[in-house]
């Protein structure tokens, strides 16, 4: 069993746990593609079996989200989780539309100090919880889309946001606040798509069970968008046993079928030279 399933993770629950759930009931291993932060819900895309091969094809897809921001708030994670501290102003709904261009393309990003970065062998969120003093290097980041939707409290904004990966939503309050001089934290996170898995096809893992579970997996060659390479049994002879063949194809990555047609797994061409990269099956 191979292939993928759009999970919609509910809020108070680790990437982790609904990874668990879904390994549970298939009885193979699974890894998610792009975790998210527990007060965070949404789309998880999970890989089953070989799919978890696949992580690296997907590191670059545009991600969406709906995140609400409160600002004249600090705290030490950059959202309502941590230890909160009431501090600096609430702009008006046009000043912040004023600088949301400024976030626009790409951008140096610093994150959060609760995060997974890796410091010296550890987590960084190992090392805030013991009060270390350190400070993360900053990451280019892409933002495709900002917009400020509505406010819907006193000091609470609604925005639609498509980013690269990579990119920490929490920190994007922090420092849209910053460019306004004041403070903001997240109060809530919903990732809406990821790559070719959006939230109107998500189902939550307390609707899976045992007799159900297989109709919710989506064929592992249904989610890469590439090109596909049909090889002859004889060109499959030699690519399946880490030989190249030659085919006049554009350089790229390409979704490989063996000569009855069944999924193989992706294959590169490079100066018409085809060889296969990674095997799912």
């Amino acid at each position: 069993m191979t292939g993928f399933i759009n999970v919609n993770k509910s809020v108070n629950v680790s990437s982790a746990v609904e990874v668990a759930k879904i390994k549970k009931l298939t009885g193979i291993s699974c890894g998610h593609m792009g975790t998210l932060d527990p007060m965070a819900s949404g789309v998880l895309p999970v890989a089953i079996g070989n799919a978890t091969r696949l992580f690296e094809y997907f590191l670059g897809k545009k991600k969406k989200y709906s995140a609400v921001f409160r600002f004249g708030y600090t705290s030490d994670t950059l959202d309502t989780t941590g230890n909160l501290t009431k501090c600096g102003t609430v702009p008006a709904e046009k000043e912040i539309v004023s600088v949301l261009p400024r976030f626009i393309g790409e951008t140096d990003q610093i994150p959060p100090i609760y995060s997974a970065k890796n410091v010296g062998g550890r987590r960084s969120y190992q090392l805030a919880r013991e009060g270390a003093i350190f400070e993360l290097p900053p990451k280019r980041v892409t933002i495709f889309s900002l917009k400020l939707k509505e406010k819907i409290s006193d000091d609470e904004f609604a925005f639609e946001i498509e980013c690269g990966g990579g990119t920490y939503i929490r920190s994007l309050a922090r420092d849209i606040a910053k460019a306004l001089e004041t403070y903001a934290v997240m109060s809530s996170l919903t990732r809406t798509a990821s790559g070719v898995f959006n939230i109107e096809n998500a189902v939550k893992t307390e609707c899976l069970d045992k007799t159900n579970i297989n109709d919710y997996i989506i064929k592992t060659q249904d989610v890469l968008p590439y090109g596909c390479l049909y090889a002859t049994e004889e060109e499959a002879k030699k690519l399946f046993n880490g030989l190249t063949v030659k085919r006049d194809l554009k350089d790229g990555i390409y979704k490989i079928f063996d000569a009855d047609g069944e999924f193989y797994g992706l294959c590169e061409a490079v100066n018409s030279n085809i060889k296969v990269r990674t095997k799912l099956c």
